[in-house]
C-alpha cells in the first residue's frame, strides 16, 4: 500500500545495525579484563591463591552465571552500563576460554516496561514481565556483544527439558553448535511457560546444571557479594571463608531460613554450588563488580572443591536432580539403610507403599519411613505390579518377579553429599 508521501521506512545500512550480520571473525581487538573496583582492593575475599584456583583460571570450558541485581538499575530496567562491564570481561576471558552465559534479570527488566513498581509475586504478571523483559535483555547482551563483532544465542529452559534425556541433549547440541559457531550460547529459564511446579527454583540451581549437562570446566557464581561469609559481611567481625571442601567448612556459617547457609540470597548460591561440585565442576563465587579479576586468575571471591571419591556419574546426577519422577516408593528402616548406607539394590520387601501411576523404566522418588527423600532410582516394575509384590522376600515371588526393583547402578541417594 502506498501514499502519496511514500513509505516513511527506511531499513538501515548493514552498518549501521546494531547486531553482527557475519560470525566472529578475529578481529576484535585485544580486550583487557576491567580492573577491580577501589573497594575490592582492601576486600577480604581479594588475593587468594590455591591449585584450585589456577585451574579454575586455566578452565576450557566455563559457565558463567549473572543475577539480576548485576544487570539491571534501580529503574527496573535493563543497565547498558553494567552489560557492557559483564560483556568486556567475557570477550577477554573467551581468549583462552569457551563461555556459556546464564543470565537472570528477565523479570527485572520487565518491570518497567509493563509500569510495574514492585516484583511480581503472582505467577500470570510474573511470566508477563519476563516475557516483555526477556527482549529487552537480550536485546543489551546482543548490542554489546556486537561490539566485538559476536553473535549470541538465547537458548531458554524449563525443568521438565532438562528432566528429559532427550530434550537434555538437544539443548546441549545446541549449546555445542552455538559455541563451535563462535557465538554465545545465553541461557535463562523459560518464565513464561514453567509452572510453579517445574521451576528450577532459580538460576544458581540452572547454572550448576547446564554446568554439568555440557561438561564445564568450570563454574562462576556472580552476584552482590564478594564471596562467603560466616555471617553478613556489613558485620565488622564478618569472617571470610576463602575455600569450602566439605560441609564441614560451613560449619558456623549463620544459616538463613530452612537452615540453609547464608542471607540475601547466600543459601541458594551455596546450594547451587555444592551442587555442581557434587557433579564434578569447580565453582567460584563472588561479586559482579569484580568479574575482572575473578575470571583473570580466579584470586577473588570463595572457591569449591570437587571430591573425586564423592562424584556422581552422568547418570546419576541426572537422575538425582535433574529428571522428572514418576512416583514415590516409600521404604522401612532396614531398606533406607541398605540402599544408602550399603550400597545394595532394593528389593521389594524393604517397600511398605507405592505412590503414583508409573511404567518400568522410569525415575522414581525413593523416601525413607520418616517421610524424608533420600534418593531416586530408575523402576524395574511399572506401578501396579509394584503393588503386588511390595513387602515380599525374594524367593516367595514368582520367577519373572525375582529381580532387583531398583538396581544399585541405577540408584543415586543424597547421603553422601559434599
Amino acid at each position: 500500500m502506498t501514499s502519496d508521501q511514500g513509505n516513511p521506512y527506511e531499513p538501515p545500512a548493514e552498518s549501521d545495525r546494531p547486531l553482527p550480520l557475519s560470525p566472529y571473525d578475529d578481529q576484535a581487538p585485544e580486550t583487557p579484563f576491567p580492573a577491580p573496583t577501589a573497594m575490592a582492593e582492601d576486600s577480604l575475599a581479594m588475593g587468594h591463591e590455591s591449585p584450585l584456583r589456577e585451574e579454575i583460571q586455566n578452565a576450557k570450558r566455563i559457565v558463567v552465571k549473572i543475577g539480576s541485581s548485576s544487570l539491571t538499575g534501580d529503574n527496573f530496567a535493563a543497565a547498558p552500563e553494567k552489560i557492557d562491564r559483564i560483556v568486556d570481561a567475557i570477550q577477554a576471558r573467551m581468549e583462552v576460554s569457551d563461555v556459556v552465559l546464564v543470565s537472570s534479570g528477565a523479570v527485572a527488566a520487565g518491570m518497567r516496561p509493563l509500569g510495574l513498581s514492585q516484583r511480581p509475586t503472582d505467577l500470570a504478571t510474573k511470566q508477563a514481565a519476563a516475557a516483555a523483559g526477556q527482549v529487552h535483555l537480550a536485546y543489551e547482551w546482543s548490542r554489546s556483544f556486537a561490539r566485538y563483532g559476536r553473535s549470541v544465542g538465547q537458548v531458554l529452559l524449563t525443568a521438565s527439558d532438562a528432566g528429559r534425556r532427550d530434550r537434555a541433549r538437544n539443548a546441549k547440541r545446541t549449546i555445542d553448535k552455538l559455541l563451535h559457531l563462535r557465538a554465545v550460547p545465553i541461557v535463562n529459564e523459560n518464565d513464561t511457560v514453567a509452572t510453579s511446579e517445574m521451576q528450577f527454583g532459580d538460576n544458581d540451581r540452572l547454572s550448576a546444571l547446564v554446568a554439568h549437562l555440557i561438561g564445564a570446566d568450570a563454574l562462576f557464581l556472580f552476584s552482590d557479594v564478594d564471596g562467603l561469609y560466616d555471617k553478613n559481611p556489613a558485620e565488622p567481625d564478618a569472617k571470610f571463608v576463602p575455600e569450602v571442601r566439605t560441609g564441614k567448612d560451613l560449619k558456623g556459617v549463620a544459616a538463613g531460613d530452612g537452615g540453609k547457609v547464608g542471607t540475601g540470597g547466600m543459601a541458594s548460591k551455596v546450594s547451587a554450588a555444592r551442587l555442581a561440585a557434587r557433579g564434578g565442576v569447580p565453582v567460584l563465587l563472588t561479586s559482579a563488580e569484580n568479574i575482572g579479576p575473578a575470571l583473570e586468575d580466579s584470586r577473588m571471591g570463595t572457591v569449591f572443591h570437587t571430591r573425586e571419591e564423592r562424584r556422581l556419574s552422568a547418570w546419576k546426577f541426572w537422575a538425582l536432580y535433574t529428571a522428572d519422577s514418576g512416583g514415590t516408593l516409600r521404604l522401612d528402616q532396614g531398606a533406607e539403610e541398605a540402599v544408602t548406607k550399603g550400597g545394595n539394590s532394593l528389593l521389594a520387601v524393604g517397600i511398605t507403599e507405592v505412590d503414583g501411576e508409573f511404567r518400568a523404566g522410569e525415575i522414581v522418588d525413593i523416601v525413607g519411613p520418616e517421610s524424608k527423600i533420600i534418593g531416586r532410582g530408575e523402576v524395574n516394575f511399572d506401578s501396579s505390579t509394584l503393588r503386588k509384590i511390595m513387602g515380599r522376600r525374594t524367593e516367595d515371588l514368582d520367577p519373572e518377579f525375582q529381580r532387583a526393583v531398583v538396581h544399585a547402578d541405577y540408584l543415586s541417594n543424597y547421603a553422601s553429599r559434599l
